[in-house]
């Protein structure tokens, strides 16, 4: 049974098609991989079907009394609401009926028989409900999620304001997966998780009986869940049965097959407007000439999907710092209260250090610290000389009106817009994302402008905070590619061992400083 149908849809931005004539449909228990490029439009499409979005053109139906749950890392969450106040959240439907047959029991002593009647029979069928499902459990069905994602480790009674990036992703996870709906979308649910719980949440989505759509760059995470990709290319949506590895087999045999159908075809159409050349002078020859032209003018010639631009990163090498890169002494990193024990910890030029551990242990902070951005609770951090830093931070939250030109531009002012357009283009940005306006980029787009302005400036020290989320697997390898070559020194933090373990010389577990409980 079809649980959701999309049919002929078009969009677009402005002048960018993202879309034309695209077509979906989602059965019940599918597991699906959206997988593309970025920019090729996975989130835009997420946010057509859920209404977030209105098409430019075609229809999106889903069936009746279908409950959909959307993954949403942008979603409010009020100051002064606990973490257990918004996992409880995701059962407001049943406290409404709780309520709603209460008021029904309230007013049983004031109607007739026939009326009494009918509230009864309407009290049992809510009653049957709450209890099929499992009301009463609610809380031990919040604790078991909070704990499978590690929330219950940081407290399930603190304020949701007071969260880290990751802690936040977190809850809103949880509380998606305590509703259960018929429906799950997902848009990049492990970012921002740590390998532990992305294990659990692996274990859930392999378990789960209802229908999903999964967007995901981890493609052994990926791999592990679904059961058919939808590719996004070149505006359309291709489907194939299997998981990521079989899609690229496939999709490679295919795009092999239309490159010789179409080799073979350009010899013919040659060959074809040859001989109309050559005979349609001639009077003898004219009607064989005019039978050639008719053929060429009814073929439906075959047209190659422009080859998208793949990111290339080199980092431009400043000269060699001292050999001391920093050194804490008894540092101790937090804000109102601390996140570390005190920290000896030194760094020396050529190390390349990859910091990992739960979210919300301080790995942000101590990069932070480090970098004098955040004052020391107690301690302190001595820096190198001639230290040339490029610093990416996890995530910008400030909304960017500019368009990459001018973004770029501010940065380097001495380029002319040749060079602009070119370094751009380098980190794989086609025309068109080089001319709209950040704002209405992709996160992956984001993300490589910002590694376009960290590439075009002397470095001899990265500080790189998650660099991978949002970006597509040709991304991903090119940079870990440029920072194996990089001859300067990286200090990172990933969730990805995948992609630091090609990097890094060695590996800063920072759960064994914390001040948190495991």
């Amino acid at each position: 049974m079809s649980i959701l149908n999309v049919e002929r849809l078009s969009h677009g931005f402005g002048d960018r098609a993202i879309f034309n004539d695209v077509s979906f449909r989602l059965l019940k228990g599918e597991h699906i991989g959206l997988i593309g490029a970025n920019g090729e439009g996975k989130s835009t499409f997420m946010n057509i079907i859920t209404g977030k979005l209105q098409p430019d053109d075609g229809k999106v139906e889903w069936s009746k009394k279908v409950r959909v749950g959307y993954l949403d890392q942008h979603a409010v969450l009020s100051k002064g609401m606990t973490m257990r106040d918004v996992l409880k959240s995701a059962f407001q439907y049943l406290f409404d009926m709780e309520q709603e047959m209460n008021d029904m029991y309230g007013r049983m002593g004031e109607v007739s028989p026939e009326e009494l009647e009918k509230l009864l029979e309407d009290v049992g069928t809510i009653q049957d409900t709450l209890t099929s499902q499992d009301f009463y459990l609610i809380d031990a069905k919040i604790d078991e999620t909070a704990r499978g994602l590690g929330l219950t480790d940081i407290g399930l009674d603190k304020d949701v304001h007071d969260l880290s990036g990751g802690q936040r992703t977190k809850v809103l996870l949880a509380k998606l997966l305590l509703e259960k709906p018929d429906i799950l979308l997902l848009d990049e649910p492990t970012n921002y998780l740590d390998e532990q719980h992305i294990e659990w949440l692996k274990r859930y989505l392999q378990e789960y009986e209802n229908a999903f759509i999964l967007i995901s760059h981890d493609i052994p995470f990926l791999n592990s869940v679904i059961n058919l990709i939808y590719h996004m290319e070149n505006q359309e949506l291709n489907r194939y049965v299997g998981d990521y590895d079989h899609f690229l087999e496939v999709h490679e045999m295919k795009k092999q097959q239309l490159e010789s159908a179409f080799k073979r075809q350009q010899q013919e159409i040659a060959e074809l407007k040859d001989f109309v050349a050559r005979n349609k002078a001639s009077v003898a020859t004219r009607n064989m000439a005019m039978s050639r032209q008719k053929k060429l003018d009814k073929m439906d010639v075959i047209e190659l999907a422009k080859e998208k631009p793949k990111p290339q990163f080199n980092f431009i090498d400043a000269r060699a710092s001292s050999k001391l890169i920093f050194e804490t002494n008894n540092l101790v990193i937090g804000y109102d209260s601390p996140l570390s024990r005190p920290l000896t910890l030194r760094m020396e030029r050529g190390q390349k250090i990859a910091l990992v551990g739960a979210n919300g242990i301080g790995k942000t902070t101590l990069l932070r610290s480090i970098l004098g951005e955040i004052p020391a609770l107690e301690g302190s951090v001595q820096l190198g000389d001639i230290l040339s830093i490029g610093y990416f931070q996890q995530e910008i939250k400030e909304a960017n009106n500019n368009t990459c030109i001018d973004e770029i531009w501010n940065e380097f002012p001495s380029l002319n817009q040749f060079e602009v357009r070119a370094a751009l283009a380098k980190c794989g940005l086609t025309t068109k994302h080089i001319e709209s306006k950040i704002a209405v980029l992709s996160g992956g787009e984001k993300a490589k402008v910002r590694l376009c302005k960290l590439i075009n400036r002397e470095t001899n020290l990265l500080v790189l905070d998650e660099p991978t989320n949002h970006l597509d697997v040709d991304a991903k390898e090119e940079l870990a590619r440029a920072l194996k070559a990089y001859k300067g020194s990286i200090i990172l933090i990933s969730h990805e061992p995948e992609f630091y373990q090609q990097v890094v010389t060695e590996t800063w577990n920072c759960e064994s400083w914390t001040t948190k409980v495991f």
